[in-house]
């Protein structure tokens, strides 16, 4: 399976880094399997640092390694991704996997979840609202375990 990576800069050797912000699926290396979904990480990171190059790092990733990994995968943004995403993007500790995958926060998502931490609807209404919403898939590759499944293929601008 290819996956992308899309930032600021080629990255060829991917590491685990204490991020500037809190994430979907907490701490982590985020890839997609859609390259488009990649190229705009890439442009709205080199916009956001206000420096750099947009830049997709591929990455060639074997499945059959997942089956030595502990996997945490959603098939949609349900009830128990909700609570996920919420407790990360809280801060809040949540089980430790090497690998999370599942759909992404877009920017119509974000504002449902931000409108639902902050009270102003209840979780069912929240779903009801993420449902029928065509998101795109992100991989976080949380440990060196991870990490070391995938390999550097090549970048493309």
């Amino acid at each position: 399976m290819l996956l992308y990576h899309g930032s600021y800069m080629v990255v060829d050797a991917p590491r685990l880094i204490i991020p500037q912000r809190l994430l979907d699926f907490g701490p982590g290396f985020y890839l997609t399997s859609d390259f488009e979904q990649a190229r705009k990480w890439a442009t709205r990171t080199k916009i956001i640092r206000n420096s750099g190059t947009s830049a997709v790092s591929v990455f060639d990733f074997d499945e059959q390694e997942l089956a030595r990994l502990e996997v945490l995968t959603f098939s949609s943004p349900n009830r128990e991704w909700l609570r996920f995403v919420v407790a990360n993007r809280t801060g809040k500790l949540t089980p430790q996997y090497d690998i999370v995958h599942g759909p992404v926060a877009n920017d119509q998502t974000v504002r449902t979840i931000n409108d639902f931490q902050n009270g102003y609807f209840s979780e069912e209404i929240a779903l009801q609202l993420l449902l029928p919403q065509k998101l795109k898939d992100q991989f976080a590759f949380k440990t060196e375990k991870a990490l070391q499944c995938l390999h550097f293929k090549e970048a493309l601008a």
